[in-house]
Protein backbone atom coordinates (compact mmCIF):
# COMPACT_ATOMS: atom_id res chain seq x y z
CA UNK A 1 0.00 0.00 0.00
CA UNK A 2 1.42 3.39 -0.98
CA UNK A 3 1.74 6.40 1.30
CA UNK A 4 0.68 9.83 0.08
CA UNK A 5 1.11 13.13 1.87
CA UNK A 6 -2.24 14.96 2.01
CA UNK A 7 -0.56 17.96 0.35
CA UNK A 8 -0.27 15.92 -2.83
CA UNK A 9 -4.05 15.73 -3.16
CA UNK A 10 -4.93 19.20 -1.96
CA UNK A 11 -5.52 18.41 1.72
CA UNK A 12 -2.30 19.64 3.28
CA UNK A 13 -4.20 21.41 6.06
CA UNK A 14 -5.62 18.22 7.59
CA UNK A 15 -2.46 17.36 9.54
CA UNK A 16 -2.44 20.58 11.52
CA UNK A 17 -6.22 20.75 11.81
CA UNK A 18 -6.87 17.22 13.03
CA UNK A 19 -3.63 15.41 13.92
CA UNK A 20 -1.23 17.84 15.56
CA UNK A 21 -3.75 20.30 17.03
CA UNK A 22 -3.36 20.76 20.76
CA UNK A 23 -6.24 20.41 23.20
CA UNK A 24 -3.77 19.62 25.99
CA UNK A 25 -0.02 19.97 26.44
CA UNK A 26 0.56 17.55 23.56
CA UNK A 27 -0.59 17.07 19.97
CA UNK A 28 -3.85 15.18 19.63
CA UNK A 29 -2.26 12.05 18.18
CA UNK A 30 -0.01 11.70 21.24
CA UNK A 31 -2.94 11.88 23.63
CA UNK A 32 -4.80 9.28 21.57
CA UNK A 33 -1.80 6.97 21.43
CA UNK A 34 -0.95 7.25 25.13
CA UNK A 35 -4.46 6.51 26.38
CA UNK A 36 -4.20 9.29 28.95
CA UNK A 37 -7.65 10.51 27.95
CA UNK A 38 -9.07 7.37 29.62
CA UNK A 39 -7.40 8.04 32.96
CA UNK A 40 -9.62 9.44 35.72
CA UNK A 41 -8.82 13.03 36.59
CA UNK A 42 -7.01 13.92 33.37
CA UNK A 43 -7.37 17.74 33.44
CA UNK A 44 -7.82 18.15 29.68
CA UNK A 45 -10.50 15.48 29.26
CA UNK A 46 -13.51 17.73 28.73
CA UNK A 47 -11.90 20.06 26.22
CA UNK A 48 -10.18 17.22 24.40
CA UNK A 49 -13.33 15.13 24.12
CA UNK A 50 -15.56 18.01 23.02
CA UNK A 51 -13.19 18.96 20.22
CA UNK A 52 -12.68 15.34 19.16
CA UNK A 53 -16.42 14.70 18.95
CA UNK A 54 -16.99 17.99 17.11
CA UNK A 55 -14.33 17.11 14.55
CA UNK A 56 -15.74 13.59 14.20
CA UNK A 57 -19.08 15.13 13.21
CA UNK A 58 -17.73 17.68 10.73
CA UNK A 59 -14.68 16.12 9.07
CA UNK A 60 -15.47 15.08 5.51
CA UNK A 61 -15.01 11.62 4.08
CA UNK A 62 -12.43 13.03 1.66
CA UNK A 63 -10.43 14.49 4.56
CA UNK A 64 -10.56 11.16 6.37
CA UNK A 65 -9.33 9.38 3.26
CA UNK A 66 -6.45 11.85 3.02
CA UNK A 67 -5.46 11.00 6.58
CA UNK A 68 -5.84 7.24 6.10
CA UNK A 69 -3.55 7.37 3.10
CA UNK A 70 -0.63 8.80 5.04
CA UNK A 71 1.52 7.69 8.00
CA UNK A 72 0.66 6.24 11.43
CA UNK A 73 -0.15 9.51 13.24
CA UNK A 74 -2.67 10.45 10.60
CA UNK A 75 -4.17 6.98 10.43
CA UNK A 76 -4.47 6.70 14.20
CA UNK A 77 -6.26 10.06 14.39
CA UNK A 78 -8.52 9.28 11.43
CA UNK A 79 -9.56 5.95 12.94
CA UNK A 80 -10.48 7.61 16.23
CA UNK A 81 -12.54 10.21 14.38
CA UNK A 82 -14.20 7.48 12.33
CA UNK A 83 -14.99 5.49 15.47
CA UNK A 84 -16.20 8.48 17.46
CA UNK A 85 -18.49 9.47 14.59
CA UNK A 86 -19.48 5.86 13.83
CA UNK A 87 -18.66 6.31 10.13
CA UNK A 88 -19.32 2.66 9.39
CA UNK A 89 -18.99 3.25 5.65
CA UNK A 90 -15.25 3.08 6.39
CA UNK A 91 -15.55 -0.48 7.74
CA UNK A 92 -13.89 -2.16 4.76
CA UNK A 93 -11.11 0.44 4.63
CA UNK A 94 -10.41 0.12 8.35
CA UNK A 95 -10.50 -3.66 8.11
CA UNK A 96 -8.01 -3.69 5.25
CA UNK A 97 -5.62 -1.42 7.16
CA UNK A 98 -5.87 -3.55 10.28
CA UNK A 99 -5.26 -6.82 8.45
CA UNK A 100 -2.34 -5.37 6.50
CA UNK A 101 -0.74 -3.89 9.64
CA UNK A 102 1.89 -2.03 7.66
CA UNK A 103 2.53 0.79 10.16
CA UNK A 104 2.97 0.92 13.93
CA UNK A 105 0.66 2.29 16.63
CA UNK A 106 -2.49 2.83 14.55
CA UNK A 107 -3.95 -0.68 14.82
CA UNK A 108 -5.50 -0.13 18.24
CA UNK A 109 -7.45 2.80 16.79
CA UNK A 110 -8.80 0.57 14.01
CA UNK A 111 -9.97 -1.86 16.69
CA UNK A 112 -11.65 1.00 18.55
CA UNK A 113 -13.52 2.00 15.39
CA UNK A 114 -14.71 -1.56 14.77
CA UNK A 115 -15.85 -1.85 18.38
CA UNK A 116 -17.86 1.36 17.95
CA UNK A 117 -19.55 0.09 14.78
CA UNK A 118 -20.53 -2.98 16.80
CA UNK A 119 -21.91 -5.38 14.18
CA UNK A 120 -21.30 -8.99 13.24
CA UNK A 121 -19.25 -7.80 10.26
CA UNK A 122 -16.87 -6.02 12.61
CA UNK A 123 -16.53 -9.12 14.78
CA UNK A 124 -15.61 -11.14 11.70
CA UNK A 125 -12.85 -8.67 10.80
CA UNK A 126 -11.40 -8.85 14.30
CA UNK A 127 -11.59 -12.65 14.35
CA UNK A 128 -9.82 -12.79 10.99
CA UNK A 129 -7.07 -10.56 12.36
CA UNK A 130 -6.60 -12.74 15.44
CA UNK A 131 -6.57 -15.91 13.35
CA UNK A 132 -3.78 -14.39 11.28
CA UNK A 133 -1.66 -12.74 13.95
CA UNK A 134 -2.05 -14.70 17.20
CA UNK A 135 -0.13 -17.68 15.78
CA UNK A 136 2.72 -15.25 15.05
CA UNK A 137 4.18 -15.22 18.55
CA UNK A 138 7.15 -13.30 17.17
CA UNK A 139 4.96 -10.30 16.29
CA UNK A 140 3.78 -7.85 18.94
CA UNK A 141 1.22 -5.97 16.89
CA UNK A 142 -2.34 -5.14 17.98
CA UNK A 143 -3.46 -8.54 19.21
CA UNK A 144 -4.47 -7.21 22.67
CA UNK A 145 -6.60 -4.41 21.20
CA UNK A 146 -8.23 -6.78 18.73
CA UNK A 147 -9.09 -9.31 21.42
CA UNK A 148 -10.53 -6.61 23.67
CA UNK A 149 -12.70 -5.28 20.87
CA UNK A 150 -13.88 -8.77 19.95
CA UNK A 151 -14.76 -9.59 23.56
CA UNK A 152 -16.74 -6.34 23.74
CA UNK A 153 -18.63 -7.20 20.55
CA UNK A 154 -19.37 -10.72 21.77
CA UNK A 155 -20.85 -9.28 24.95
CA UNK A 156 -23.02 -6.84 23.01
CA UNK A 157 -24.05 -9.16 20.18
CA UNK A 158 -24.49 -12.32 22.22
CA UNK A 159 -21.88 -14.14 20.14
CA UNK A 160 -18.86 -16.25 21.06
CA UNK A 161 -16.21 -15.39 18.47
CA UNK A 162 -13.49 -14.90 21.07
CA UNK A 163 -13.91 -18.25 22.80
CA UNK A 164 -11.69 -20.13 20.38
CA UNK A 165 -8.86 -17.71 21.13
CA UNK A 166 -9.23 -17.46 24.91
CA UNK A 167 -9.68 -21.13 25.82
CA UNK A 168 -6.97 -22.36 28.23
CA UNK A 169 -3.66 -23.03 26.47
CA UNK A 170 -5.17 -21.68 23.28
CA UNK A 171 -3.87 -19.10 20.82
CA UNK A 172 -4.09 -16.16 23.24
CA UNK A 173 -2.26 -17.96 26.04
CA UNK A 174 0.46 -19.10 23.66
CA UNK A 175 0.91 -15.60 22.27
CA UNK A 176 1.15 -14.02 25.74
CA UNK A 177 3.42 -16.72 27.16
CA UNK A 178 5.87 -16.46 24.28
CA UNK A 179 7.49 -13.57 26.18
CA UNK A 180 8.47 -14.20 29.78
CA UNK A 181 7.70 -10.67 30.95
CA UNK A 182 4.09 -10.93 29.74
CA UNK A 183 3.36 -14.27 31.36
CA UNK A 184 0.83 -13.80 34.20
CA UNK A 185 0.85 -10.02 33.64
CA UNK A 186 -2.55 -8.65 34.75
CA UNK A 187 -2.81 -6.29 31.80
CA UNK A 188 -2.83 -9.23 29.40
CA UNK A 189 -5.79 -11.15 30.75
CA UNK A 190 -8.85 -11.26 28.46
CA UNK A 191 -10.89 -9.47 31.13
CA UNK A 192 -8.46 -6.56 31.21
CA UNK A 193 -8.44 -6.34 27.42
CA UNK A 194 -12.23 -6.04 27.35
CA UNK A 195 -12.18 -3.51 30.21
CA UNK A 196 -9.86 -1.23 28.27
CA UNK A 197 -12.09 -1.39 25.19
CA UNK A 198 -15.12 -0.64 27.35
CA UNK A 199 -13.35 2.47 28.66
CA UNK A 200 -12.71 3.64 25.10
CA UNK A 201 -16.34 3.14 24.12
CA UNK A 202 -17.64 4.79 27.28
CA UNK A 203 -15.39 7.78 26.70
CA UNK A 204 -16.69 8.27 23.17
CA UNK A 205 -20.31 7.54 24.10
CA UNK A 206 -20.39 9.92 27.05
CA UNK A 207 -19.12 12.91 25.10
CA UNK A 208 -21.02 12.14 21.91
CA UNK A 209 -24.26 12.35 23.91
CA UNK A 210 -23.25 15.30 26.07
Amino acid sequence: MSFQHPEEIGYGYVIERYVTRKDSDHPRYRDLKSGRLLRPGWPHAERFAQHLVADAATITDAELEALLGYEWRSRLTAAWLIGAGRRDRFRERIGDLLLTSEVCFSGSAYCFALARFCTHADAEILATYLNRYLPRTDLRYDQPAALGALLRLDAHLGTHHAERFTQPHGLWDRWVNALDHLRDHPDYTPAERRRFTDLQREFADSWAHA
